[in-house]
């Protein structure tokens, strides 16, 4: 499939969800706690998107720099099985990924807000980003969604893919 043609000619491919985390599922921020641990929230928008994709029969994989047990039970919660965390190298750990699952990267779309998610951005069918990305991935990126991290930029390019092929209610 051609890199080049119009993102929307390439929905109808996708079967697989890569997402990065922070910035992209969130806003980016942190809330430091006494104890030590990182909070962070994630709009359920998103969440409803993710299960509803996961029912659907779309693979769904989280690949992120961080490394979060509440994340991490959160997304078994909506039914995503496959976290990477503490990912150094996000395209090797994808192709990794897609391996294991035997899908091919055509079949891919991915979203990331910063640099560690540049490779991967570039590699996929459709490489995506919300809206406060870095220039530098919003310059690469296929389609930049009008929302911003943690405010439902996941919602917006799933559902995309599901109505163009008819799994949207």
């Amino acid at each position: 499939m051609e890199k080049n043609t119009n993102y929307k000619t390439r929905l109808k491919s996708i079967t697989t969800f890569a997402l990065d985390v922070d910035g992209v599922l969130t806003n980016g921020k942190l809330i430091l706690e006494g104890s030590g641990e990182f909070t962070r929230t994630i709009n359920t928008r998103d969440c409803y998107i993710i299960r509803q994709a996961i029912k659907k029969g779309y693979n769904v994989c989280i690949i992120t720099l961080g490394n979060s047990k509440m994340l991490e039970k959160m997304m078994n919660y909506l039914g995503v099985s496959d976290i990477y965390s503490l990912a150094e190298n996000k395209l090797e750990t994808l192709n990794s990924y897609c391996s294991s699952k035997n899908i091919t990267l055509e079949n891919v779309l991915y979203m990331g807000d910063d640099m560690p998610d540049i490779d991967c951005i570039k590699s996929v069918s459709i490489g995506t980003c919300p809206k406060d990305a870095v220039p530098e991935i919003r310059e690469v990126a296929d389609y930049i969604s009008q929302v911003n991290g943690g405010d439902g930029c996941v919602r917006d390019v799933m559902e995309q893919v599901l109505k163009i092929n008819n799994d949207w209610f």
